[in-house]
């Protein structure tokens, strides 16, 4: 049960899906127009998530490892259209403001990418937790994004109107207004500190470049692999040459025990 704890805190807080990771942007960037938008975009999204998830675990001994990502589209796929079937009969309204993201959701970066990082190498409730945690921590970031959007664009949160329309800022409730939004909390997450994909102060990668995605210009990536593995190599020829020389050292000893024994 620990366990299942820790999936949640994971998605909501430690690696959320929008503010830490920096996942599926373009349903987040396009629908959070208003607070409902968002909270039905997330919903829509975590119900796809826990589900893909649970049946993925499920078969993740039975799909062949070759065909396991077209294996994933058509799971999803299926989900997707029952979603949005549900959302088409019963909340026609959301329906029609989500619109043509609805089925991009088959496509979101962050369904298939915890398909292929977790559900495919762990049990079923774990991976179905796993689904509620970055589902809810989707549906928390397009929430937030959203009512920012909805509070200074259109004077109001969840439709309840309380600033009169001279003191709106229109821009907001564009395009454009999304990209504010999101820099200005992305700005905030880094001014405190708090993980993110373009904090510098997360944890080195592996990379030659440290993972420093803040300064990357984009330009190098190629030469930070290359250098990468020609330090990985200058690593391994190092490690057998001070294996040699140890196994030279316990040749020399033994010879000096054998002298000294003939002696």
């Amino acid at each position: 049960m620990n366990k299942c704890i820790e999936r949640l805190y994971n998605g909501i807080i430690k690696e959320n899906p929008t503010f830490v990771l920096m996942l599926g942007m373009c349903p987040t960037l396009a629908v959070t127009t208003t607070a409902i938008n968002g909270v039905g975009m997330g919903l829509s999204t975590t119900a796809v998530l826990v589900f893909s998830n649970l049946i993925i675990s499920m078969l993740r001994k039975i799909i062949p490892d070759r065909v396991r990502i077209p294996a994933y589209i058509v799971i999803v796929a299926s989900l997707v259209t029952i979603v949005q079937l549900l959302l088409q009969a019963y909340v026609p309204s959301l329906y029609n403001s989500l619109g043509i993201f609805i089925p991009l959701i088959v496509v979101n970066c962050i369904i298939l990418g915890r398909a292929e990082a977790y559900a495919a190498k762990n049990g079923p409730v774990e991976s179905a937790f796993d689904g509620i945690g970055m589902g809810l921590g989707f549906t928390v970031g397009l929430t937030c994004i959203a009512i920012f959007r909805e509070i200074l664009g259109a004077g109001s949160v969840f439709g309840m109107e309380f600033i009169p329309e001279d003191f709106r800022i229109t821009i907001f409730g564009l395009a454009p207004g999304a990209f504010f939004v999101l820099a200005g909390l992305t700005a905030l997450q880094n001014k405190f500190k708090a993980p993110s994909a373009t904090n510098g102060s997360v944890p080195q990668s592996k990379l030659a470049c440290g993972g420093n995605c803040m300064n990357c210009t984009g330009s190098a990536c190629m030469a930070n692999h290359t250098t990468l593995e020609t330090l990985r190599i200058q690593a391994e020829e190092e490690a057998l040459a001070a294996k040699k020389a140890a196994l030279a050292k316990k040749e020399a000893e033994m010879k000096a025990k054998m002298e000294k024994k003939d002696e």
